[in-house]
């Protein structure tokens, strides 16, 4: 899909022989999502990605580490079918809560620093996708109060946080471009 060096990004939900066929559908859409992310940020300076609209606000630094916190919660919790740990709160809990917290350590980091987390979290989901059957994806499971849920669900909610915001990313791109 190069032309000329450049990514184009393919705008068709599609089977993967690398994948069960639903599997490979759910990362089509994750490979879509992120594309377009990807080329939402690839121009922005670190100055950019540390830009606080106000006080209260996110950076879109922040933003996209909180993306990466996002897959690898639901690896965790998919994947070994358990809450992430000390350790791995520790190293995610600012990108998770995002707010102040976020604020203070996320910043100071090149457009590169954010995209090799992105890549390296996404990394690790396709591996492990690559391992699972359809019927994994609708195996249910019960949140407190006996709420089910599916690996359908978790994985569905990751693009749909992508999603989310980035649309925040492009509010703050439309702030910086009036500044």
């Amino acid at each position: 899909m190069g032309n000329g060096g450049i990514d184009l990004i393919d705008y068709r939900i599609k089977k993967s022989e690398k994948f069960s066929e639903k599997i490979g559908e759910l990362v089509s859409m994750l490979e879509h999502t992120r594309a377009v992310t990807l080329e939402e940020i690839n121009r922005l300076t670190q100055e950019d990605l540390d830009y606080l609209v106000d006080e209260g606000s996110n950076t879109i630094g922040s933003l996209l580490i909180h993306i990466a916190s996002i897959e690898f919660v639901h690896q965790v919790i998919s994947f070994e079918g358990r809450d992430i740990n000390g350790v791995e709160l520790q190293k995610w809990q600012a990108a998770l809560e995002l707010g102040e917290q976020a604020r203070y350590q996320i910043k100071k980091n090149n457009i590169e620093y954010y995209l090799n987390e992105l890549a390296k979290v996404r990394k690790q989901t396709l591996i492990q996708l690559k391992e699972r059957t359809d019927e994994w994806l609708f195996e249910e499971k019960y949140w407190e109060k006996g709420v089910p849920y599916n690996n359908y669900y978790l994985w569905f909610h990751v693009f749909e946080d992508e999603i989310n915001h980035r649309g925040q990313i492009r509010a703050i791109k439309r702030i910086l471009a009036q500044n």
